[in-house]
Formats: C-alpha cells, structure tokens, sequence
C-alpha cells in the first residue's frame, strides 16, 4: 500500500484526536504512552485544536508530528518530533549538551506493520530535524519502555542506538525508559 508522509494540518485535529485514541487502545499502550486512553478522550477539543496546530507547519517551529497516510485517507502510522534546546529546559531528562530532537507517541497501526511505515515516518522525522538551520540539531533521540521490547527492536532496526541513559518512567519509579539515539550524519 502507497502512503503519504506529512506533516498535520491544524485543521486536522479531530484526526489527531482520533488516531491517538486509537494508539491509545494498543496492547502497548500502558508502556508506551504516559497517557491512558481515558485521560486522552477526556480531552477538550481546545486541547486538540492546540496540540494540532502546534505540530503542523503553521505552529512555533518547535513540534512537527508527521502522519503516514493511507491511498483513502485513513492514517496508518504517526511520529511526532520535538526540538530540544541545549540551551533551554528539555521536556524530558535532563538538558542535553547539543540541540537535539526528541521523537515521541510513535504508533502504527497493527494491520499496517510491517510495511516500514515506522522507518518511513522516522526518516520524515529525522530528515526534518537535521534540515533545521536554528538549532542545528546534533542527534535525535527517543525513549523506550524497557518492558517494550517490540519497540526497540524497531528502533534498532531503523539505525537508533541503545545509549546507556534511562530515566524512571513517571509514576512509575521502579520502571525504566531507556534512551536510544542516532547522531547527525556526516556530510
């Protein structure tokens, strides 16, 4: 099957809405995402209308979630990027030592898999990140569930490194997220 890699459209956010929640049905969700799907369809539609708009290309710049689109317009697979400055307080961790890109709330869907709809948004994704003039971003890096090893083998498979680094998953202290990373390319 053919698909569209994109960027959202702020107009799109009933979509955003949507597809998370469907992300938020996987059997992974409890450790891939910090959210339940309770908490998420909860939601006002204020809070979708502003998470869409930030992540499409009229937002700050900072957010960029892309969308992998199937021939009749169903979303299949989604990533979204976050621009972390070394400079300024990092969302996640502590603030790293280089500008680098955060990939987070990867999800394809599980009748999609296997089709490299996940390597195809983290090329998007990585691509974009490594275009941007200000902040010249160094690495890209994203955090995995230790319990989610379906995930890291993805990562693994796409070219991502396993660093070291962990943090506790939050509201879970006695769990692991386990960094993993790929550096800017040499040019």
């Amino acid at each position: 099957m053919e698909h569209v890699i994109r960027f959202v459209r702020a107009d799109e956010w009933p979509l955003v809405k949507d597809f998370r929640l469907a992300a938020l049905q996987d059997p992974a969700a409890p450790v891939a995402f910090l959210e339940t799907h309770a908490q998420a369809a909860g939601r006002s539609d204020e809070f979708w209308q502003d998470r869409a708009l930030g992540a499409s290309e009229a937002g700050s710049g900072e957010v960029r979630q892309f969308v992998a689109v199937a021939p009749d317009g169903r979303w299949d697979g989604s990533v979204t990027v976050l621009i972390e400055r070394s400079d300024a307080e990092v969302r996640f961790g502590e603030t790293p030592d280089v500008h680098q890109a955060h990939v987070v709330a990867v999800f394809v869907r599980p009748e999609a898999r296997g089709e490299g709809l996940a390597e195809a948004l983290f090329r998007a994704g990585t691509d974009w990140a490594w275009s941007l003039g200000e902040p010249r971003i160094e690495r890209v890096r994203l955090y995995v569930h230790e319990s989610n090893a379906r995930a890291a083998a993805v990562y693994r498979r796409i070219g991502f490194v396993a660093t070291g680094q962990s943090v506790p998953v939050p509201g879970d202290p006695s769990a692991r997220e386990l960094e993993y990373a790929v550096e800017r390319p040499a040019v």
